[in-house]
């Protein structure tokens, strides 16, 4: 079960002895040529293309090479970029690898640009805040998003359960897996996928119980008995068929094309809510979005976090350009328009007005959802230690072992301690 996502221990091989030098230049009128690489679906790389279009008929001389890839083929390839020397100057960059790549020279600080080239004054500061490591601003707010259910309600309504809504608490969620389990109809269909293995989950249900992934000093934020509990949670409800069974579980590969709700094996999936719109556009039944399921008389597990960020390399020789380019991303009226809330939500509040007119009737669903969440949300959590990523593998891995009965939940909370502590002793 070998998970192809980048690793820490990977990432700090790959790039043993690069120096971060910086190159700057000013004089980028003619002849510059960036290059930008991110992830997401073919929709997004089509939105992504004619919002930068705009930006080389408005700039005659510049080109600009792309590259887009799924989430599992995108970091392998990034550190395989950096590695050679190669790191493309405008990177889209997620929250739990900016402590990473920052941490290593990999990406250029950026409060030197802000009010000038950067002029994002209207993200407020949160927005802006959100992209900073130990103080210094390494990305740009591409839009803002929080966790979310997606529900194929259809399915729901035809097993005859209430689908999980705002409110519903980790006991009610299994209820209702159960009773979808015992109405539903369809063959190979589940009412959820096994999410033990998903960070994201996880994290949300921890951060209800006062704990979370990691504390401000970057060390693990939960205990054995937590792990054993939450892998004790997704054990009993696989047990009466109310998540997708191992093998179906592994068919998912960080993807929307990959998602089980996707696949229709499932009638849920624990995602982020800008990705609503995506999963519609594959999904010929129309999908709801809802909170993830609550604790009594716990604390709020949501956080609005930015989606993802715009970060330039620092070997970037057009530097200056490509924080231009960002900037034009995400404070121009046409860019604006036309990416959407592919992204997430725009931070400025002015943006989110502008797009209010051309807003299908899924994008309004994810705005209302971010403005019905408010309640269950509480400040973002430290930026992620440097292990981050290699602990979310870690999470899926043992996940997996205990649902192919390779592991207990008790042993699978162990293992998961330990190689989670031996991962952040290496940062």
């Amino acid at each position: 079960m070998r998970n192809e996502l980048l690793t820490r221990r990977g990432f700090l091989n790959a790039v043993a002895g690069i120096t971060g030098t910086l190159m700057c230049s000013k004089l980028w009128a003619t002849d510059a040529r960036l290059r930008f690489i991110w992830w997401g679906s073919p929709e997004r790389a089509k939105l992504t293309q004619q919002a930068l279009d705009l930006f080389t008929t408005a700039n005659p001389g510049i080109d600009i090479d792309t590259e887009f890839l799924d989430w599992l083929d995108y970091w392998q390839r990034f550190v395989s970029l950096v590695a050679i020397r190669q790191t493309p100057d405008l990177i889209q960059m997620d929250y739990r690898y900016l402590r990473l790549y920052a941490g290593h020279g990999v990406l250029l600080p950026l409060d030197k640009y802000l009010g000038n080239e950067l002029d994002i004054g209207s993200f407020g500061q949160h927005n802006i805040d959100s992209c900073r490591v130990d103080g210094t601003l390494y990305g740009v707010n591409l839009g803002i998003n929080s966790t979310a259910l997606i529900i194929d309600s259809e399915s729901w309504a035809s097993a005859g359960v209430q689908p999980p809504t705002f409110g519903t608490t980790w006991d009610s969620f299994s209820d209702k897996c159960e009773a979808f389990a015992k109405g539903n109809r369809q063959q190979n269909l589940y009412a959820s996928p096994d999410a033990s293995g998903t960070a994201i989950a996880f994290e949300n249900w921890l951060r209800q119980r006062g704990r979370g992934l990691y504390t401000s000093e970057g060390s693990l934020n939960f205990e054995i008995d937590d792990a054993v509990e939450w892998f004790s949670y997704w054990a009993k409800i696989r047990a009466f068929g109310g998540c997708v069974p191992a093998d179906i579980q592994m068919l998912d590969k960080h993807s929307i094309e990959t998602s089980v709700l996707v696949l229709g094996y499932a009638a849920m999936d624990f995602a982020h809510s800008n990705m609503l719109s995506n999963y519609q556009q594959r999904i010929n039944k129309s999908l709801d979005i809802t909170a993830f399921p609550t604790t009594a008389g716990g604390q709020p597990g949501h956080y609005y976090k930015p989606s993802q960020m715009l970060s330039v390399a620092a070997s970037s020789q057009w530097p200056d350009l490509a924080v231009e380019l960002a900037n034009f991303l995400v404070t121009s009226p046409e860019a604006v328009k036309i990416l959407g809330v592919d992204r997430g939500i725009p931070a400025s509040p002015d943006l989110r007005g502008l797009l209010s007119s051309q807003l299908s009737a899924v994008d309004r669903k994810t705005i209302n959802y971010i403005n019905n969440l408010t309640q269950y949300v509480d400040p973002l959590p430290p930026t992620p230690p440097q292990g981050a990523g290699e602990i979310a593998i870690t999470i899926q891995a043992v996940g997996h072992e205990i649902a192919f009965n390779q592991l207990t939940p008790k042993l699978g909370g162990e293992k998961l301690v330990r190689m989670a502590k031996e991962i952040l002793s290496k940062t």
